[in-house]
């Protein structure tokens, strides 16, 4: 240890007689959870429910033939993610930790997952693909970063198409889309449409316009008084009385939908506290120079105001995502719905904390993910 550190440790740690009791107390207090911990996840927890139900987890009774189908979705979205890692993560210090970091996770999922022969050449074989998309990324990153939007836009109706089918392919009712796949298919498309629902709603609540005005308000104020799970009742058991008797929405589209009308409310608070950190002067400078007011929000206010609040709108996406486990209650299998199903095993009975931990830890790797993704593409822009 060297004296910097020692320096480091006395300040911060030992400084006085009483931080130092604190500190021996923390540590002792930390070992035994620790140890407890080991020690049950060891000795006492039952794993097997999660290696024999994994599939169950990942994608529910999606059928076993189509199997492949999923595969290729993982890689398109595994890809296209490393490529938009690569451009923003440019960093030479910063990449060698996300290479070892990835690796070692990689390494992880190879052992501990119970995945056949072909299976773990598959997740190899993606592994390879995300090192190559990420290289291709970093060295391209003037080239792609234009580009990544509509690459996204474009992957997401082909992602939908293999796991729907049509066009060709067999036909996997909704009934079937269990599990994780669920909940980033939902997540995902809840997250994208309240965006710029949200968006027109704040630009709605501070228009001119008295009837735009008031109606943004009435439906923000409305819909912020509500519980998220009486949205999704009311879109559940409501929304199909607005449309003509011979249209049946799926419940997937239900769901979403309450989803969207939910979270484009809080959405649009958030957008709106970014429009009104924008200067005044700096719109009169606009309309001086001859821009009309559309010109005026799209290229002045709103890049501006939405970088103000990436935190606030990446808080907002994080929520959004762990709400769809809610839609359990509503009958729809995701994530959390599944593991109640699992639970009901006779086998597995009373396996909660092993279930429910391992989909807290799933849950936290997406959230924080997108946590991460969302400082780092904060800080690129305030460069």
């Amino acid at each position: 240890m060297t004296n910097k550190q020692l320096t480091w440790l006395h300040k911060n740690l030992f400084s006085t007689w009483y931080n130092s009791l604190l500190t021996v107390v923390c540590l002792v207090f930390l070992f035994w959870i620790v140890r407890g911990v080991i020690t049950w996840a060891t000795t006492q927890a039952q794993w097997a429910v999660i290696q024999v139900n994994l599939p169950l987890f990942l994608v529910g009774r999606f059928p076993q033939t189509l199997y492949w189908r999923a595969w290729i979705v993982l890689a398109i979205a595994a890809i296209l993610s490393a490529i938009t890692a690569g451009v923003f993560f440019s960093k030479q210090q910063l990449t060698r930790r996300v290479i070892i970091f990835f690796t070692f996770i990689v390494g992880v999922l190879l052992v501990i997952l119970p995945l056949d022969f072909i299976s773990r050449i598959q997740l190899l074989l993606i592994a390879v693909l995300i090192f190559a998309g990420f290289g291709v990324g970093r060295n391209f990153s003037e080239v792609l970063a234009p580009w990544l939007s509509l690459l996204w836009v474009l992957s997401f109706p082909i992602i939908l198409w293999l796991i729907g089918g049509g066009f060709g392919l067999q036909s996997v009712p909704t009934n079937l889309w269990n599990g994780l796949l669920l909940t980033l298919l939902m997540a995902a498309i809840s997250i994208v449409l309240s965006f710029p629902i949200g968006v027109l709603l704040a630009l709605g609540r501070t228009s001119d316009l008295p009837v735009v005005r008031w109606f943004s308000i009435l439906y923000i104020e409305i819909v912020r008084g509500v519980p998220l799970i009486g949205i999704l009742f009311l879109a559940q058991v409501m929304l199909p009385l607005f449309l003509p008797a011979d249209v049946r929405l799926d419940r997937v589209l239900r769901g979403i939908a309450g989803l969207i009308l939910f979270s484009a409310a809080y959405m649009a608070e958030n957008v709106r506290g970014g429009l009104q950190s924008i200067p005044q002067g700096q719109i009169e400078a606009a309309k001086a120079l001859g821009l009309n007011t559309a010109l005026v929000v799209l290229l002045i206010v709103l890049p501006q105001a939405l970088r103000a609040v990436i935190p606030a709108l990446v808080g907002q996406f994080i929520s959004l995502f762990k709400d769809t486990s809610l839609l359990s209650l509503l009958g729809l299998v995701e994530l959390t719905g599944i593991a109640r199903s699992i639970l009901a095993q006779p086998e597995f009975l009373g396996r909660y904390a092993e279930v429910y931990l391992f989909i807290g830890l799933i849950y936290w790797v997406f959230c924080y993910s997108m946590s991460l993704a969302s400082r780092r593409l904060e800080k690129q822009l305030n460069q």
